[in-house]
């Protein structure tokens, strides 16, 4: 059955493999405008520090994810938010003037240098966290706690495997 001219709430919860794979790239789909518009980044960022741009927490959030990895280069910064490293390099540059950042020698390499998140860093980080948090709090509101366990590891199961397929694929065009 064809539900691909219906509105998501129109399609019926039958099981059917093809209705559940058409809902979640119906879903994909209304969930990438918002996220192509950084819909919660913008609330964040005008809520904590108006004066950030978006590129400034994604340089903060990327180190935040490859710290757990190791020492962070602006290099992995660049790889993570897939820029040029020197547009990385000048992000870095203007939140180390800000306060957020500090650039220091490597203790693997001190030919390297690292860039390390600061307290300050760190705080904005847990604001910004915090009011993303918030949100996603009262979206989740109604729903029973059961029903927000087993969304939080099947998103993360889908969003895992989302990646794994992209990277493979990448790889495999170059």
């Amino acid at each position: 059955m064809d539900h691909g001219h219906l509105p998501l709430e129109c399609t019926a919860e039958t099981g059917d493999p093809e209705t559940s794979r058409l809902r979640i790239s119906q879903s994909m789909g209304r969930w990438r405008t918002m996220i192509g518009r950084r819909v919660l980044a913008r609330l964040a960022i005008s809520n904590v520090a108006p004066s950030l741009e978006i590129t400034h927490l994604d340089v903060l959030d990327s180190i935040r994810r490859a710290e757990p990895e190791g020492e962070v280069t602006v290099g992995i910064i660049a790889e993570m938010m897939r820029i040029d490293p020197s547009r990385a390099s000048r992000i870095v540059g203007e939140m180390v003037t800000r306060g957020a950042l500090r650039r220091e020698a490597s203790q693997a390499d001190a030919r390297r240098i690292i860039v390390v998140m600061t307290d300050t860093g760190q705080q904005l980080m847990a604001e910004i966290q915090s009011v993303k948090r918030s949100v996603i709090d009262s979206v989740l509101a109604d729903w029973p706690e059961d029903d927000v366990a087993t969304f939080s590891h099947l998103f993360d199961r889908f969003v895992t495997s989302f990646e794994q397929v992209c990277t493979t694929r990448e790889k495999n065009t170059v």
